[in-house]
């Protein structure tokens, strides 16, 4: 991208190299929010119904 020079080796040896952590972080919160959209998007299982429940309400008569 950009040719280092004397001062950015010297800050990430000092620092660490910031802008790979910021992309690692930035690509592991990507995946984290594929997987909940993934999980949010996928059909939810019906609850079940109590045996004691009718099926439907009976008529008004």
């Amino acid at each position: 991208m950009f040719q280092q020079t004397p001062v950015y080796d010297r800050l990430v040896a000092e620092r660490g190299d910031v802008p790979v952590q910021v992309r690692g972080e930035a690509d592991r919160i990507h995946r984290d929010l594929a997987q909940v959209l993934r999980q949010a998007s996928a059909p939810q299982p019906s609850t079940p119904r109590s045996v004691f429940e009718p099926k439907q309400p009976p008529s008004a008569l």
